[in-house]
């Protein structure tokens, strides 16, 4: 399982939010760079960058400091926040992601972002697919949708659709542990034929160490941790023990 640091930006610096409410911001560090050296430096290779300027202007606003970190460091980074036409990805995949995220666009627009996938292959796009109770949310989680998560998630899988990030925007910055329950149900309703699964990357609400092996044993892809690695609650160290 993959261990992937969040990084989220508002007016360029790394902050946090929580259950998406701008209101609660805290900034954690005024350069995102710095930090994501330490995850580098912890022997981490992935970051998941969230421009939170981008989601509330719909269109890339952070697109710097994606480039700063690309080219600073080998993280291999999946940017998301804001993606919303063709140029934004031009501009994000120039900028150094090797991964896109892409949530309110496949509600709003999924003939624009099929158009994505097709282009750039199920490699290099990731659908974001976060719910409230059961229900897709979007637009920076300002707005719920009438999709219902798993068949939203099983639609796009015969898409072609490959990895998932799903977030429970009810853990989210809580520090109360992870949608345990909601990930499993996801992994065995959305297993093809074969028995295979989509990637599912597991979001919101890590609060210890010891909820990453029971995300690896229900066979989570990978998992985004964020508050739980500022507040202190998950040290760099445990993470390199882990990995």
């Amino acid at each position: 399982m993959r261990i992937i640091p969040a990084i989220d930006i508002i007016e360029g610096k790394c902050v946090r939010l929580t259950k998406g409410d701008y209101e609660t911001k805290k900034v954690y560090n005024e350069n995102p760079l710095e930090v994501a050296k330490m995850f580098e430096g912890a022997g981490i290779e992935y970051l998941h960058l969230v421009d939170l300027d981008g989601a509330k202007a719909k269109h890339i606003v952070n697109y710097k400091v994606l480039e700063q970190i690309a080219s600073k460091t080998k993280l291999r980074i999946d940017f998301g926040g804001g993606l919303k036409a063709d140029e934004d990805l031009h501009i994000a995949f120039n900028s150094g992601a090797k991964q896109i995220t892409g949530g309110s666009i496949a509600v709003k627009d999924p003939k624009t972002f099929n158009g994505w996938v097709e282009k750039y292959g199920n490699e290099k796009i990731i659908l974001g697919a976060d719910s409230n109770a059961g229900k897709i949310a979007i637009s920076g989680w300002q707005e719920d949708s009438n999709e219902d998560l798993i068949p939203f998630i099983k639609g796009y899988q015969k898409k072609g659709i490959k990895y998932v990030i799903c977030t429970d925007i009810s853990k989210d910055g809580m520090l109360e542990g992870p949608a345990v329950e909601l990930y499993k149900g996801i992994i065995s309703e959305c297993s093809n034929k074969s028995g295979q699964s989509i990637k599912l990357i597991a979001s919101g609400g890590i609060s210890d160490i010891g909820e990453l092996p029971i995300l690896k044993e229900i066979g989570c892809e990978g998992v985004i941790i964020g508050k739980a690695i500022y507040e202190n609650r998950i040290s760099l160290y445990q993470l390199e023990k882990f990995l």
